[in-house]
């Protein structure tokens, strides 16, 4: 499982021209699920991102862990995606829709988070804070 997560200010998802989820200061992540992913290593994002000390502290420092920061979590099955032969991505690493979305809903669940709408076309619109991002894997 891969997270691309970054720090934000405010994060928002559009399908369809509709508003679907929108945040203020908090995470983005962009979830990756592959073949063999399963409830423990969605746990382990959850608890990984929870503890993570990624934000800004009273002495200015990066030490801060998520708390009561609001968290989007999209799916974004390119995380997967494969270019070292040729131009075109390959995406044969990324799990099914009927394996990924029940642990998408996992890591979504157990962090609180809004969400995308799985399997959408979704507009993501970000303010990076910093910009501090980071690549989780598990």
């Amino acid at each position: 499982m891969r997270a691309l997560v970054q720090r934000v200010k405010t994060a928002s998802v559009t399908v369809d021209g509709e508003r679907v989820a929108e945040i203020g200061a908090g995470l983005l992540v962009l979830l990756g699920v592959t073949h063999d992913d399963d409830e423990t290593k969605a746990d382990k994002v959850v608890a990984k991102l929870r503890a993570l000390r990624i934000f800004t502290d009273a002495d200015g420092k990066m030490n801060d862990p998520l708390s009561g920061r609001e968290v989007l979590v999209v799916s974004q099955f390119t995380l997967y995606g494969d270019a070292r032969k040729g131009n075109r991505p390959s995406f044969v690493a990324a799990a099914r829709p009927d394996v990924a979305e029940p642990l998408y809903e996992r890591v979504r669940a157990g962090l609180g988070a809004q969400g995308g709408v799985f399997g959408a076309h979704m507009e993501v619109a970000l303010l990076n804070d910093g910009p501090v991002t980071l690549l989780i894997e598990v």
